[in-house]
C-alpha cells in the first residue's frame, strides 16, 4: 500500500500554515491554489515511493521530509497567492497571468521532484554544467529520462487548469515554465556540489524561475 505522506511532524504543521495563508491570500481563488499544492503533496508522495528499494541500494532514498522542505517549495507560491490578494483590481498584472504564474511554480517543484525521485532509477546521470557523469543522486546532474519525468510532473499540474479560458495554450506555458524551473534548479545543483547554497535554496529557486518564465512568456503570447 503506497503510503502518500511524505513529511514529518514539522513539516505537517508547517504545511498546514501554508495551507491556511494560501486560502486567506488567495480569496475566491484560495480553493484552486490549495487543491493544486495538495495534488503536488500526492505526486510527491507517489514518486517518492516509486523504485524506493532501488533508492534504498543506492543511498539516494529519503522517506519524510521536514519544515525546511515545506518552506523552501511552498513560499513562492504563497507569495504569490499575497500579490494575488493585493491584486484583486487589476492594478498590477492581470489577474489570469498571477493564477498561471502560480500553477508554474508548483509546475517547477513538480519537475524537479519527478527528476529527482524517477530519474535516478536510469541512467548514469551528467551534471547539466560540465556534461561530465556524476554519480547518481548528485546535484545538478540530469538524464533524459529525468527531463523526461519532469515534463511528466508539469503536465499533471498544468492539467489542473482545464477550465481555465484557453487552456491548451496556458498548459504550454505551464509545461515549458516547469522545465525552465527543473533545468535552473540543475544549474544551481552544481554551485550546490561546490558549497555555495543546499536543496533547500536549490528547490526556491526553481519554483523562483518557473513563476518568472510563465510570466515572460505570458507577454509574450
Amino acid at each position: 500500500m503506497i503510503n502518500f505522506l511524505t513529511l514529518d511532524r514539522y513539516g505537517i504543521l508547517a504545511a498546514v500554515v501554508l495551507g491556511i495563508g494560501i486560502l486567506f491570500f488567495g480569496g475566491s481563488m484560495g480553493p484552486f491554489f490549495l487543491l493544486v499544492m495538495l495534488w503536488f503533496l500526492v505526486l510527491s508522495g507517489i514518486v517518492t515511493w516509486i523504485g524506493r528499494r532501488r533508492k534504498k541500494m543506492i543511498g539516494v532514498y529519503q522517506r519524510y521530509r521536514s519544515w525546511n522542505n515545506v518552506v523552501a517549495n511552498g513560499i513562492v507560491p504563497l507569495l504569490i497567492t499575497v500579490l494575488y490578494y493585493f491584486n484583486s483590481n487589476g492594478s498590477i498584472m492581470p489577474n489570469s497571468f498571477i493564477i498561471v504564474s502560480y500553477v508554474a511554480s508548483v509546475a517547477a517543484i513538480t519537475a524537479d521532484k519527478f527528476s529527482s525521485e524517477i530519474g535516478v532509477l536510469g541512467a548514469k546521470p551528467i551534471m547539466l554544467m560540465t556534461l561530465k557523469k556524476v554519480r547518481q543522486g548528485t546535484s545538478g546532474g540530469i538524464t533524459a529520462f529525468g527531463i523526461g519525468a519532469g515534463l511528466l510532473g508539469s503536465l499533471l499540474i498544468g492539467v489542473t487548469m482545464v477550465n481555465i479560458s484557453n487552456y491548451g495554450v496556458l498548459l504550454v506555458v505551464v509545461i515549458i515554465a516547469g522545465l525552465i524551473g527543473n533545468l535552473v534548479d540543475s544549474i544551481v545543483g552544481y554551485w550546490e556540489e561546490q558549497g555555495i547554497g543546499n536543496k533547500f535554496t536549490t528547490n526556491f529557486l526553481c519554483s523562483v524561475a518557473g513563476w518568472a518564465a510563465s510570466l515572460l512568456l505570458l507577454l509574450i503570447i
